[in-house]
């Protein structure tokens, strides 16, 4: 009987321990990834980027970020220059709902999260996409948790790798790069 109260208890623990730490990986942003390996850890830091410029249509406003090596780029002339972007550059592009400034009522301002979209220059990992490497993670409020964007999300996106591929091609003498540096 004491035996499988101890067995009991340990099943018990085991259990809860899992629970716990599935519940904490849930929360946990950089533990999502998209399928083709694309991690939203990869991105670390996204947040302290320079920013290289924004964008804005009626559904979204979003801020475009750069990693240094993808700002240092950008400062050497690419995309116009007609050079490749080197391997390690990385974007990231926020989106919200746009929302009225409270104070200032002619201002568009970011309201809700929405998505983080991700791209990654990475030649040999992407060779079949052009190089770059995509994600979007599309954000709910209600469990504060970030999930791969599917084909149901605001713009639609494919669940791998190169779910960015087929918006970017218009831009493929740009070397898929859409946005332009913004002057400082």
């Amino acid at each position: 009987m004491k035996r499988n109260s101890i067995y009991g208890m340990a099943i018990v623990a085991v259990v809860l321990s899992t629970i716990v730490t599935l519940g904490v990986a849930a929360h946990d942003k950089y533990a999502v990834k998209v399928p083709g390996g694309l991690a939203f850890s990869e991105f670390k830091g996204y947040e302290a980027w320079q920013v290289v410029s924004i964008s804005r249509n009626e559904q979204v406003v979003g801020v475009i970020l750069g990693n240094p090596a993808m700002i240092n780029a950008y400062q050497a002339g690419i995309p116009a220059n007609g050079n490749p972007v080197p391997d390690g550059a990385k974007m990231a592009k926020i989106h919200w709902a746009p929302k009225q400034n409270e104070f200032f009522k002619e201002a568009t301002v970011p309201g809700k999260l929405l998505n983080v979209d991700l791209m990654v220059k990475d030649s040999k990992r992407f060779a079949d996409s052009g190089g770059w490497g995509y994600a979007v993670f599309d954000y709910e409020a209600a469990s504060d948790i970030f999930t791969p964007g599917t084909l149901a999300g605001t713009p639609p996106q494919g669940k791998d790798a190169k779910c960015g591929l087929t918006r970017y091609t218009t831009a493929k003498t740009r070397d898929y790069v859409l946005s332009e540096y913004a002057r400082r």
